[in-house]
């Protein structure tokens, strides 16, 4: 069966360093970091008192959500995911009205959504005062939140769910949603991720010490991937969001063109050989990357770039070598890597679409950002590949191929392959 060809027509984001798309593209070109220290996690006495929260203003939230819907709205994935859904929608030129959009749908996935909201909703139940809780405390709380949101702001009446995959979420969204267009049962799909911020998310991680604590006083050089000094990953939110359409839709009604998806694959390490809840299998890593390039129909030689998961942390020097050894490639021929995670942290469920949206946008606009903190790469890198295809500073090039991979907490892993588009 001959698989329809799947485009990105829209995109959204929310993002610590940047809100808005035109923003954000500003903000990775000229290497703005989002990570700023926070007094509320200094108060509660965290070891690492920075994170990366993106600034939300009230405009913004006036012109995504109604009065009502802004009433003891405290789950930040929502207001972050519900934002950049809706700007992907109105960037792909779509319009809302009021009959239902049956070739439309939507898979937007979350970590966990709505904690703050949920503990406020604890407090209230001791305090005997349930009945306070709010109209949107349902909406708020519930794992298919921000597509169920999402799917009545904009009428989609084709299939409406959320994943959830820690990291590799946003881009196992893509992946799932281009599928679905792929075989005739959708036109569009818009696809995505979001992560709420806080100490309730990431104190956790700070319990484990797996954070960079040292930074407290220089945050924006805190987040570190590849580097020698890397020290742990930066806890980051926001949301990323892109409108997936078949080419044929997308061509009929004249629409913007970002990239074409040309393949993927999504597999488990299953926790074994050397797999495990946070180290992913090597083994599994390798056939991700290889399958998604055989889905593509590309040569390895051809990409040329790849975005990178990369996370500030002891495997980043792993993650180069699966992806030196699933493409075959070393030293020179390797091609150039960025990590997105050096600007604005690890936003955990809201990575991946964050990361998509930074490497479309690369696809579209010929540049490769520039990866930051990393002045000395890891010996173990420069065994595997040349210092060159580490960027520090921004490089105008065409990029035509671009690899993009997500390697998530549970040993699970998605890759995608993306081409820029031009009308063949």
């Amino acid at each position: 069966m001959k698989k329809t060809r799947v485009v990105i027509t829209g995109m959204g984001i929310v993002a610590p360093n940047a809100t808005r798309l035109s923003q954000f593209e500003q903000a990775i070109k000229a290497g703005k970091s989002g990570i700023e220290f926070h007094q509320q996690l200094k108060d509660l006495k965290f070891s690492c008192q920075i994170g990366g929260i993106p600034e939300i203003s009230q405009v913004i939230l006036d012109s995504n959500f109604t009065a009502l819907e802004q009433r003891g709205l405290l789950a930040t994935g929502l207001i972050y995911g519900g934002i950049a859904g809706q700007e992907a929608w109105k960037n792909a030129q779509l319009e809302i009205n009021d009959e239902l959009d049956t070739d439309t749908g939507i898979i937007f996935g979350t970590g966990v959504l709505g904690v703050e909201k949920l503990r406020e909703a604890f407090n209230k139940i001791d305090d005997k005062q349930v009945r306070r809780l709010g109209s949107t405390s349902v909406l708020q709380t519930m794992a298919s939140g921000i597509s169920a949101f999402l799917g009545g702001k904009l009428g989609c009446g084709n299939q409406v769910t959320s994943n959830s995959s820690a990291c590799t979420t946003g881009t196992e969204a893509l992946l799932m949603g281009c599928e679905r267009i792929q075989y005739g049962k959708a036109k569009r799909m818009l696809v995505g991720s979001c992560s709420d911020s806080g100490p309730y998310v990431w104190g956790g991680f700070d319990a484990l010490r797996i954070l960079p604590y040292q930074y407290n006083d220089t945050p924006e050089v805190a987040s570190q991937p590849m580097s020698a000094t890397a020290s742990g990953f930066v806890p980051s939110s926001g949301a990323g969001a892109l409108m997936l359409e078949s080419l044929e839709s997308a061509l009929e009604r004249g629409a913007n063109i970002y990239a074409e998806v040309l393949g993927g694959h999504i597999n488990s390490g299953g926790q074994r050989e050397h797999g495990s809840m946070t180290a992913p299998n090597s083994t599994a890593v390798k056939s991700c990357i290889s399958q998604a390039v055989v889905d593509a129909g590309v040569n390895s030689e051809e990409i040329d770039l790849i975005n990178g998961h990369l996370t500030a942390t002891a495997m980043d020097a792993t993650e180069i070598e699966n992806w030196s050894q699933a493409l075959r490639l070393t030293g020179k021929d390797f091609p150039y890597i960025n990590s997105l995670k050096s600007h604005v942290g690890h936003a955990l469920a809201a990575a991946g679409s964050l990361e998509l949206v930074s490497s479309v946008l690369e696809l579209k606009g010929g540049f490769i950002f520039p990866n930051l903190n990393c002045e000395m790469v890891h010996p173990d890198i420069l065994k595997l590949i040349d210092e060159d295809k580490i960027p520090r500073k921004l490089i105008e090039k065409k990029i035509n191929l671009l690899a993009k991979a997500s390697f998530g907490f549970g040993d699970v892993n998605a890759c995608v392959i993306l081409k820029s588009y031009t009308n063949e």
